[in-house]
């Protein structure tokens, strides 16, 4: 296999910059590409962290096996919060995923509470006019609302009729 090129420490900023493009043009793999060359020149750049779980939870419409990839980068995050809050972007994201699935028993309920969990820690320690995980938390309430058809119970339960 052809090596890697290593990108100049000074190029990180626009590299990042670049990556937060690729994202919002929907080009996860390629933000997650980018956020990988930053981390190889620096391996706990905070930022390059957050873009990277960014990326990966992008994907998981199409690719929920990402999902340990985006927790262990998460883990990696030394601020408390940003752990938490991302932690939560993580689970509301794999939520998402499930229901774009349709898929009875798709852990889409479960997600999203342990999200709603993960936002609540969040909140707990959230910095002075930052109530991102309040807006998140609420956002997840809305979703299961909408979705009243969705409860722990059914949603764990087996369709007979998909069995035949």
């Amino acid at each position: 296999m052809t090596k890697l090129k290593e990108i100049a420490r000074g190029s990180i900023g626009r590299a990042l910059d670049r990556a937060e493009h690729c994202r919002l043009r929907n080009e996860p793999w390629e933000a997650e590409s980018i956020c990988l060359d930053v981390l190889e020149v620096e391996p706990e750049h905070q930022e390059a962290l957050v873009r990277l779980v960014l990326s990966l939870t992008d994907q998981f419409e199409q690719d929920m096996s990402r999902l340990g990839e985006a927790r262990a980068a998460v883990g990696r995050l030394r601020d408390e919060y940003a752990l938490r809050y991302y932690s939560g972007i993580i689970e509301e994201r794999a939520g998402k995923a499930h229901l774009a699935r349709n898929t009875p028993g798709s852990g889409a309920y479960r997600a999203l509470q342990k999200a709603m969990e993960w936002y609540e820690k969040a909140e707990a320690i959230h910095p002075p006019e930052n109530d991102d995980a309040i807006l998140r938390w609420n956002t997840c309430v809305r979703r299961l609302t909408r979705l009243g058809h969705m409860d722990p119970v059914r949603e764990d339960s087996v369709n007979p009729l998909m069995l035949e």
